[in-house]
């Protein structure tokens, strides 16, 4: 039960009045062409290549290796952490970086951010299985600083390929790093939210970072807001 009244009591910080109970929300994936060879766009991309999407990621992935291309591999970090999640998502998330949870686990947005992020995800109507989550950097920073310059320069092609092998109908960027990074700006998150983006053939929503939201609550509502976008987009209708 006390897990029910936190989940209820998220959803009302976010100011959520209804769930969707549309079916669609949780069978997306039917909507992915089941036979590729004559579909348009990233399916016949995927054909032409004879390998699925997450044979794909796996060979990205086999190509980072255990990696000694920028010096954080020198600076502490435990193990390289790729992205996890439905490989054919139509919804991907990027973060900044691993934090130390996520170095010790080798899995993106596992501590209490992580936590956090997958009740916004179940805030609309999906399950952290039917998305796709990545950072723009693979390799925890130490002290969690920002990456520097030469290591997204670095890093940042291998999410570039996971980006273009999912092919997801929508982006978020979490937070102020991810954003600027993506967008190639140097606007404030506070800016960019509440936009769409066009992006590597998605749309792109920037937003706050989970674990600026464990540290402002009162800017949830601002992110179910961005979230609502979201829906929409994933739902077909762009206006």
């Amino acid at each position: 039960m006390s897990d029910l009244s936190e989940h209820l009591r998220f959803y009302q910080e976010l100011g959520v009045t209804g769930v969707s109970r549309d079916a669609r929300w949780r069978t997306r994936g039917s909507s992915q062409p089941p036979a590729p060879g004559s579909q348009p766009g990233g399916a016949a991309q995927r054909i032409t290549i004879a390998r699925s999407s997450a044979d794909a990621l796996a060979a990205i992935r086999a190509d980072i290796g255990d990696c000694t291309r920028c010096k954080l591999h020198k600076q502490g970090r435990t193990q390289v952490v790729f992205g996890v999640g439905n490989p054919d998502a139509d919804l991907m998330f990027v973060g900044e970086a691993p934090g130390g949870d996520e170095d010790i686990q080798g899995i993106p947005f596992v501590g209490r951010a992580g936590q956090l992020l997958t009740k916004i995800i179940e805030a609309i109507g999906l399950k952290r299985d039917d998305v796709y989550i990545a950072n723009v950097i693979k390799c925890r920073p130490p002290g969690n600083r920002n990456p520097d310059p030469d290591e997204v320069e670095t890093c940042e092609p291998f999410l570039f390929q996971q980006i273009d092998v999912i092919k997801p109908k929508v982006i978020v960027a979490l937070g102020t790093f991810a954003a600027k990074t993506l967008l190639r700006t140097q606007d404030p998150i506070s800016r960019l939210r509440g936009r769409v983006y066009d992006y590597r053939g998605a749309k792109l929503i920037p937003t706050f970072h989970p674990a600026f939201l464990l540290r402002s609550p009162e800017r949830k509502r601002d992110v179910w807001e961005d979230m609502k976008k979201v829906r929409v987009l994933l739902q077909g209708d762009d206006d």
